[in-house]
């Protein structure tokens, strides 16, 4: 049993073992890109799978949408390992900087993800019908996240946004929510809304 998935399950998420074999592989791809790339922070095999399981830790408590929408995905994180997590869901990776992109799109291939495609682009400017989930660990604000993809969105579309202990003062600024739901794994805080 390799180290990451210990720590997959020692955090209680349920993975079968093409998502696990899966995760594997994707964090050797992106710690030889990285090396290369200066793709992400996480700079050995331990740091890339802290990062997985924090991506990870929402699957415990949101059911798999449709389709997901993950914001400024970086290095894959937390988009690429929901879509590995969540093989029925239509993914679209919207990350703006061409060496991500290129990444994201080399790992997706690699890894046999049909139903993942990366949008090399600012999602304000990102066509697509609406979406069952929108993710986002990349923009900081809450508001300003909520105004950027609220063509992307409809009356059913949840947002969950990986933040930390700022939390408070940007959901002040929020006029009301229909759904409102903290998480908490210290130091993250996970967020699931619909406004």
């Amino acid at each position: 049993m390799s180290h990451l998935y210990e720590m997959i399950r020692n955090e209680g998420i349920q993975l079968d073992r093409a998502a696990l074999s899966r995760l594997e592989r994707f964090a050797e791809l992106l710690e030889e890109w990285n090396g290369v790339h200066n793709l992400t922070g996480a700079r050995n095999r331990e740091e890339i799978g802290r990062n997985i399981v924090d991506s990870l830790v929402p699957t415990t408590f949101v059911e798999a949408p449709e389709s997901l929408l993950d914001v400024g995905t970086g290095a894959g994180f937390p988009g690429l390992v929901l879509a590995i997590a969540w093989p029925g869901t239509e993914t679209v990776l919207c990350e703006p900087l061409n060496k991500r992109a290129a990444f994201l799109r080399l790992a997706a291939l690699e890894l046999g993800l049909e139903w993942v495609s990366v949008a090399r682009k600012r999602v304000e400017t990102l066509e697509h019908s609406p979406f069952g989930l929108i993710s986002s660990r990349a923009v900081s604000d809450v508001d300003l996240l909520l105004r950027l993809t609220k063509h992307l969105a409809d009356g059913a579309t949840r947002w969950l946004l990986y933040k930390g202990s700022r939390l408070e003062e940007e959901l002040a600024v929020l006029e009301s929510a229909a759904e409102l739901k903290i998480v908490e794994r210290p130091p993250r805080r996970y967020l699931l809304l619909r406004p």
